[in-house]
C-alpha cells in the first residue's frame, strides 16, 4: 500500500476516524456530512481500508495502570538464525500486544501487559526461557511525558500534537542502581459493571449504521445511556479516547524508529517535556537504565521515509542540546494488537514453544 494509492476523501475519513470519532448513534451519517459524502459510502470506504489492513480497528483505547494491569517494555536479544522463531513463541501470550525486530544490540522489542496478580518479571524470565534469548531487559515506565499517535493523512505528516499525558508520576525510580521492577499500578476501583462495559467497548466496532445499538443491548441500556457512560469513563481516566488504529506502513508511514537518548538525570523532566512537544513524536517515555544500556528516554518517530525520520532526531537533538542518541528501526512486525482487557485469552506459552521448537 503506497500512500498515493488513496483517494483524498479516503484520507480525510481517515484523519476523523483517527483524532475525532463522533461517538452518536449514526456516527458514519456524521462522518459523511464532515466529508460530504453518503452514508453508505462512508461505509464502503472504511470497510475497503480494514480490508487492505490500512485500519487495524476502530474501538475504545483504555488506560491500562488505570484498569489494574501492569505493564512493561521488553527487550531480547536473540542469535539471527533464532529471531523468528522466538518472536513467534512470545506472540502466542495473549499480553504482548506489540512486538518488533530492530536493528541495535537488542534485536526484539515487545510490550506486555499482565492482569492484577501477575508478575511481570517473573512472566519476563520464564518469556526469556521459552522463547531462547540470549538475555533479556525490563524497561517499564517510570515517567509518561506522552501518547498521542495521530498521523495527518491529507498532509501526509505524523501530528501528535492532540494526545494524552498521564495525571500523575508514578513508577520505581532505578536510576540508582536499584533492580527495576514491574510499574505499580494505581488502579481505579472497578465496579462489575465498568469490566463489563470495558469488555464491549474494547471490540471491534461493526461497520453498519447503528454500530452501538447492540452494543447498548447488551449492557442493558439505552445509546444515550452508553455515550453517557463513555463520558464518565474518560472523566475518571480509565478511557483515553474512542478511535481507530492505523496499520501505520500501510497508511504510507513506512518509518519507525525507536529514538532512545542518554539524558542526563538532573534534565529528565525538562528534556522529557521537551521532546512531547515535538509533533512527529508519538510516544515519549522515561525508562530505566542498566550498566549495559546507557539511554533513558525512548521517544517513538514516525515518517514517511527514514530520511525524515532522521531530520525530526537531528530537530530534537538540537533543541535539547543532546548527542547522544540512537535510532532503532522496526524491519519486521511480529504482531501489534490492543491489549484486550478482563477476557479468558489463555494461551499456552510452553506448548506454543514446544510446537514451534525452540
Amino acid at each position: 500500500m503506497y500512500r498515493d494509492e488513496f483517494e483524498p476523501i479516503d484520507r480525510e475519513i481517515m484523519n476523523i476516524l483517527q483524532s475525532d470519532f463522533p461517538l452518536v448513534r449514526e456516527p458514519f451519517r456524521v462522518i459523511g456530512e464532515r466529508c460530504e459524502a453518503d452514508e453508505s459510502e462512508v461505509i464502503a470506504r472504511v470497510k475497503e481500508l480494514k480490508r487492505k489492513n490500512v485500519v487495524r480497528q476502530i474501538g475504545a483505547i483504555f488506560d491500562t495502570r488505570r484498569l489494574g494491569y501492569t505493564s512493561t517494555l521488553v527487550a531480547m536479544r536473540f542469535p539471527e538464525d533464532a529471531l523468528d522463531r522466538g518472536a513467534q513463541i512470545l506472540n502466542a501470550h495473549p499480553g504482548i500486544s506489540h512486538n518488533y525486530a530492530r536493528n541495535g544490540e537488542f534485536n526484539l522489542w515487545f510490550t506486555l501487559a499482565l492482569p492484577p496478580g501477575k508478575d511481570i518479571a517473573s512472566e519476563v524470565h520464564k518469556l526469556t526461557r521459552l522463547s531462547g534469548a540470549e538475555t533479556s531487559r525490563l524497561l517499564p515506565t517510570i515517567r509518561f511525558f506522552k501518547i498521542g499517535v495521530n498521523f495527518d493523512m491529507v498532509n501526509r505528516v505524523s501530528n501528535a500534537t492532540d494526545y494524552f499525558v498521564p495525571d500523575t508520576q508514578y513508577g520505581n525510580d532505578t536510576r540508582n542502581g536499584a533492580t527495576p521492577a514491574a510499574v505499580p499500578t494505581a488502579a481505579t476501583d472497578l465496579s462489575k459493571f465498568d469490566i463489563e462495559f470495558v469488555r464491549e467497548l474494547q471490540e471491534d466496532l461493526p461497520l453498519e449504521p447503528r454500530p452501538f445499538d447492540d452494543m447498548a443491548d447488551r449492557l442493558d441500556l439505552t445509546v444515550t445511556e452508553l455515550f453517557a457512560k463513555a463520558d464518565e469513563m474518560m472523566d475518571r481516566k480509565l478511557m483515553r479516547r474512542y478511535a481507530a488504529v492505523l496499520h501505520h506502513r500501510r497508511a504510507g508511514f513506512s518509518a519507525n524508529a525507536m529514538a532512545v537518548w542518554n539524558v542526563p538525570e538532573g534534565r529528565s523532566v525538562a528534556v522529557g517535556q521537551q521532546m512531547a512537544e515535538h509533533p512527529a513524536v508519538t510516544h515519549c517515555y522515561e525508562r530505566p537504565r542498566y550498566d549495559d544500556w546507557r539511554f533513558s528516554h525512548f521517544t517513538m518517530i514516525h515518517a514517511v521515509t527514514r530520511g525524515e525520520c532522521e531530520e525530526i532526531a537531528r530537530d530534537i537533538a538540537t533543541e535539547t542540546e543532546l548527542d547522544d542518541y540512537q535510532l532503532l528501526y522496526s524491519h519486521r512486525e511480529y504482531k501489534k494488537t490492543r491489549v484486550r482487557y478482563f477476557v479468558d485469552d489463555n494461551v499456552d506459552v510452553e506448548r506454543a514453544a514446544a510446537l514451534i521448537g525452540t
